[in-house]
């Protein structure tokens, strides 16, 4: 069973930065992409950052020269690298990703749980 486990968040001061950390585990055939949304409360997922398995990386307008996402060489790991942090970045943040667990399976969608990301001083 493929399980998307996030971590890294926290409470951090405005102008902060944070880590954010999304590993695959289980059995599957390979990985597409890997993103992240978030969710406010209150508000919709809302779509932050998204990266291939080529490599190309896309990220919304509100976070567009503050945040960067990676992934590891083994393309297990995803990685969200928040700056310049502000309290309406302030939400729950999800990992999500794009695979098939076997050969001739179709592409699915996974998520993780969830971390929270808090901004305030």
């Amino acid at each position: 069973q493929v399980q998307l486990v996030e971590s890294g968040g926290g409470l951090v001061q405005p102008g902060g930065s944070l880590r954010l950390s999304c590993a695959a585990s289980g059995s599957f055939f390979t990985i597409y992409d890997m993103g992240w949304y978030r969710q406010a409360p209150g508000k919709q997922r809302e779509w932050v950052a998204r990266i291939s398995n080529i490599g190309t990386k896309k990220y919304g307008d509100s976070v567009k020269g503050r945040f960067t996402i990676s992934r590891d060489a083994a393309e297990r790991t995803a990685y969200l690298q928040m700056n310049s942090l502000n309290p309406e970045d302030t939400a729950v943040y999800y990992c999500n990703a794009s695979l098939r667990t076997t050969a001739w399976s179709a592409r699915s969608e996974y998520w993780g749980q969830g971390t929270q990301v808090t901004v305030s001083s």
